[in-house]
């Protein structure tokens, strides 16, 4: 029970942590925050997560855990160009998530942020698997003649792109639509206009 009850109270002490960043940015968030958020003192805090810094990368880990499903990035297990399209729409109902995820991702491009090696790592892999994807799909060439390892960064700029469109005029950007038209455009160079 000990065991099970460390895992909840860390998988709650994630969630909050995931709250407060996502309202204040990784910056202006702080420890004390996020343990007051969990009934915690900042010293019971440390106990989960010695430091901020590791807060921050189990904070992108167990997102990352959440967008695939438990499978690993950079493991190509049954992704598809369908399954993205899900994760699209998917992420259009969580505004939240995609709010803090891209919140970090902007930050880290500084020198001195703690994610910066994390999300370094998560786009090689990221591209290694859209290039999995891709060539699932289309075999070594794309319809426009580019292989799938010159799209894959493409294909993921239009992923993370379409999220800040997204996030700052939801009213105007469709990310679900906009991104089944940029496949219709991979796969026979025309736009997928169902909807």
């Amino acid at each position: 029970m000990g065991r099970a009850r460390s895992e909840e109270r860390r998988a709650e002490i994630l969630r909050a942590a995931f709250e407060v960043i996502a309202e204040r940015g990784y910056r202006g968030a702080t420890l004390s925050a996020v343990a007051e958020r969990v009934g915690l003192t900042q010293q019971g805090l440390l106990h989960y997560f010695p430091a901020k810094e590791a807060l921050l990368i189990a904070v992108l880990e167990e997102r990352d855990q959440w967008d695939t499903g438990g499978a690993r990035i950079g493991g190509r297990r049954g992704w598809r160009l369908e399954l993205l399209e899900a994760l699209v729409e998917y992420n259009a109902m969580r505004p939240g998530v995609v709010q803090t995820f891209s919140a970090l991702l902007g930050e880290s491009v500084t020198e001195d942020h703690p994610a910066r090696e994390f999300f370094t790592h998560r786009y090689a892999l990221v591209r290694d698997d859209m290039a999995g994807v891709l060539r699932e799909e289309f075999g070594d060439r794309l319809p426009g003649g580019l292989t799938p390892e010159r799209a894959a960064p493409l294909l993921t700029a239009v992923m993370d792109g379409l999220q800040y469109q997204w996030l700052l005029d939801p009213e105007s950007v469709d990310m679900p639509a906009v991104f089944r038209d940029f496949v219709g455009l991979l796969r026979t160079g025309e736009p997928d206009r169902e909807g």
